[in-house]
């Protein structure tokens, strides 16, 4: 299924909760934010239902993201059952971490194999700080274990002036010794950040800086990706803004209650919940056909910090 600009679109993103366990800074108050309400969710059915759908109209990878994903009371159902459509070749989730080792097992019986870990630093008190929680070591369990059990793992980390980019070696190391992907996103001025010091927002060139040797390797999806000779892993430089990734795009998402977001970084959404049958195919493919040329990232149309700043996912 092409949208009107050619581009070819085989990636759904499904938001199957607003609800998160942690409390990062950058993304939510302390309080955390209202939650909608149960009957405003799409169900686990209307989700396959719709997956059903985007499956016979070229879609072939599905992320599943939320909030915190792992929260979502029947996800493993619900992995299971999009696992059965046979024109699903991908199925893959974005956490921060904390309930993952406890599930890994059951994901992998139901064809989860790529995993991204929401992971801004390595040294638990700083964890805590971020987070507002106490849940490092569960994390970092949870990471290995991922590792161990032959999932293809990604760490998405946010840079934050004088927070984290000191770390910056600490996560190349991880690249070295393990196969797996180490993504630096630069932090976004927008929603909870909005009135952040300057020195908060770092280029993602820094890490570059801090580490010379690393060597260009080409562009996978969002990401420019580099390696150092004899590197397992790899590293992925994210810029939000700089970005120019759109004329390639292949994504649209589903939130959670029940939105199609032809472009992620955009306000536009089309209603999909209480759409059945014909009617749903329909009203997906004129989502998917109205797709807009490129993100509104730098006029201020853009989503709050609780997406954008995690545009890695």
């Amino acid at each position: 299924m092409k949208d009107r600009f050619g581009r070819n679109i085989t990636y759904l993103r499904i938001s199957v909760t607003d609800l998160c366990n942690l409390r990062c800074k950058y993304c939510m108050p302390e309080s955390g934010v209202e939650s909608l309400c149960h009957s405003d969710i799409l169900s686990i059915e209307e989700i396959v239902e719709i997956v059903k759908v985007a499956s016979k109209n070229g879609i072939k990878k599905i992320r599943l993201t939320g909030g915190e994903p792992l929260v979502r009371r029947g996800f493993i159902n619900l992995c299971k059952q999009i696992s059965e459509i046979n024109e699903i070749e991908d199925i893959a989730i974005t956490t921060n971490g904390v309930y993952l080792k406890e599930m890994a097992d059951e994901l992998f019986e139901n064809k989860v194999r790529r995993i991204n870990f929401s992971l801004d630093t390595l040294i638990k008190e700083k964890y805590n700080d971020i987070t507002r929680r106490n849940d490092f070591d569960k994390t970092m369990k949870s990471l290995f274990y991922a590792i161990k059990k032959g999932f293809k793992v990604k760490i998405n980390v946010v840079l934050i002036g004088g927070f984290n980019d000191d770390e910056i070696h600490d996560f190349v190391n991880l690249a070295n010794e393990y196969e797996l992907e180490v993504r630096f996103i630069e932090l976004m001025q927008i929603g909870e950040t909005a009135n952040w010091s300057k020195d908060k927002f770092i280029s993602n060139k820094i890490v570059l800086e801090k580490v010379p040797e690393l060597e260009f390797d080409g562009v996978l999806g969002v990401a420019k990706i580099y390696k150092i000779k004899g590197q397992k892993g790899r590293i992925g430089l994210i810029s939000p803004i700089s970005c120019s990734f759109c004329e390639d795009c292949n994504r649209i998402r589903l939130t959670s209650d029940g939105k199609l977001k032809p472009c992620l970084h955009s306000k536009d959404e089309i209603n999909l919940k209480g759409l059945s049958g014909e009617q749903l195919e329909e009203v997906f493919k004129r989502g998917i056909y109205e797709k807009p040329e490129k993100h509104h990232l730098e006029d201020g149309k853009s989503e709050s910090a609780r997406d954008m700043n995690k545009i890695g996912g």
